[in-house]
């Protein structure tokens, strides 16, 4: 579950001002609005990358609102992928693993699990730079999911690819989060992506959220 009561933000000119809305356990929000209406701001704020000047956010039903983004269990996969040109796929599926000092044997048989699930076996030896623009997502959702986060965040991730990609794309991301239960907020441009993903459309004009409905399954 995710839930923001009341969140304020003040970056010079720009502000946010009482955003509220929640994404029930196993959920998927989708988040849409102008370029530069905040979006990617709200994302930063549940991630912990940004502090809030007032309201709440909790995650499953903590209070994560002044936490270290480290200790508030959520994945992130953000609009460029954010890839480390130096490791191999199969070391940007351990990484997050690794630094929670989780034992090889089971580092191992998540890697394999993940590239699997998203059909990037093949590729585990490969770095980033030798990756086509949708095979680098499959790589930043495989990391992003690798330790079971509650909460999967996602920022335009699919927006650099051709519409074929994309399509096919959307219904990976659909099958994932299907198959993981993990409540998802979504931001995008695209009706077609809400369309596929979202069970709830969240639309963002003027720094507050005017909309808050399900989508029609």
């Amino acid at each position: 579950m995710i839930q923001l009561d009341n969140i304020c933000i003040q970056a010079g000119a720009f502000a946010l001002k009482n955003v509220s809305f929640s994404i029930p356990a196993g959920g998927c929000g989708v988040l849409m609005g102008r370029t530069g209406s905040g979006k990617t701001t709200i994302l930063e704020c549940i991630i912990g990358l940004r502090r809030v000047s007032s309201g709440s956010i909790q995650i499953c039903d903590r209070d994560v609102t002044r936490l270290n983004p480290a200790l508030r269990g959520i994945g992130y996969v953000p609009q460029d992928g954010a890839m480390f040109s130096r490791m191999s796929v199969r070391d940007h599926l351990a990484f997050a693993l690794q630094i929670r000092r989780t034992p090889g044997k089971q580092i191992a048989e998540r890697v394999d699990e993940l590239s699997t699930l998203l059909g990037i076996t093949h590729l585990l030896a490969r770095r980033p730079a030798g990756l086509s623009g949708g095979e680098a997502q499959r790589v930043a959702l495989g990391r992003a999911l690798s330790f079971r986060p509650n909460v999967l965040c996602l920022d335009e991730p699919l927006s650099a690819l051709d519409s074929d990609t994309r399509h096919e794309m959307c219904e990976l991301l659909d099958t994932v989060r299907q198959q993981t239960q993990v409540t998802t907020l979504y931001v995008t441009h695209s009706p077609q992506e809400a369309e596929i993903l979202g069970d709830r459309l969240l639309r963002l004009e003027r720094g507050r959220i005017v909309e808050h409905q399900p989508l029609s399954p």
